[in-house]
């Protein structure tokens, strides 16, 4: 009897670790929808059911940050500048002056973690990371702790003006690629799209298509109603199809694993990517009262 509820322990104890590890990480306005000429900070969150606290501001976990505009030349970096000190801050005010679509991108530095052997391999299921598990089992190393340097890669989408008014040019932003390790691409502009239209989503490990990538997907609902959630994976293009059934806002998110690069293998055995996306989606459809 004691040594079953000593597994039910350890096991709802790998549960709950895992969970607390596997969160995610974004980058949000508090508008997704913006007028031109406003500054506005984009917050960086960390957490679970897209519910966030506060991510770090130190400016040592900052590798790239920078608002992308509507045109290649209008563009901002918040990158901190080299030689700041390990108390320094980064800041997250942007100025959006144009109309159209602007991207805000972060790349964070690389942390290292390691974990028990256990705890590594519910984490490595809970996230869909088939090829590590492969790997750890054709290698004889699922007794072995998970030794992993990480690092994050998020986009926002946001649209200043209304999109209708604005050019088809004015969102060529939003579709590029900007060669992150792990990258999240709209292949339509989600703000020019109708209720319930299709957008798909490409999914780029080092520039290339990732097949199978999972890619998990929360809509937050209007009026307290519960955040929605479902996971998908990229088809042999790397694209996924989603339909953007309401105004969100829409958090993608995904992950990559791969065997740590040289340099760093005496501190970590695996390499850890995370990817995120955030937008609004359409805006909610007034439906006309019924006359009397």
């Amino acid at each position: 009897m004691h040594s079953r509820v000593n597994v039910l322990a350890v096991n709802v104890f790998i549960l709950i670790s895992t969970a607390a590890l596997a969160h995610e990480f974004w980058l949000e306005a508090p508008r997704f929808r913006l007028q031109p000429g406003q500054t506005v900070n984009v917050h960086t969150f960390i957490g679970a059911d897209f519910k966030g606290e506060p991510w770090t501001t130190k400016a040592a976990k900052i590798q790239r940050l920078v608002r992308y505009g509507p045109t290649p030349a209008d563009s901002t970096t918040l990158t901190p500048a080299a030689g700041f000190a390990e108390t320094d801050t980064f800041r997250t005010a942007f100025f959006f002056a144009h109309p159209g679509t602007h991207v805000v991108l972060l790349r964070s530095t690389n942390s290292f973690i390691e974990l028990p052997a256990a705890q590594f391999t519910a984490y490595l299921r809970e996230e869909g990371l088939d090829y590590a598990l492969k790997l750890r089992q054709e290698n004889d190393q699922e007794a072995q702790p998970g030794r992993e340097t990480y690092r994050r890669c998020a986009k926002t989408l946001i649209q200043v003006g209304e999109a209708a008014a604005t050019t088809a040019a004015s969102d060529s932003a939003c579709r590029r690629v900007y060669g992150l390790p792990l990258e999240l691409v709209p292949e339509q502009n989600p703000y020019r799209l109708a209720a319930d239209k299709a957008l798909t989503v490409l999914v780029l490990r080092a520039g290339k298509p990732a097949f199978g990538a999972a890619v998990q997907v929360w809509q937050r609902q209007p009026g307290g109603l519960p955040t929605t959630h479902f996971t998908t994976r990229a088809n042999q293009n790397g694209r996924v199809l989603l339909r953007l059934s309401g105004p969100g806002p829409y958090l993608l998110a995904a992950v990559d694993m791969t065997a740590a690069p040289v340099k760093l293998r005496d501190r970590a055995d695996w390499q850890s990517t995370w990817a995120s996306l955030t937008f609004a989606g359409p805006p909610a459809t007034v439906r006309p009262s019924a006359k009397h």
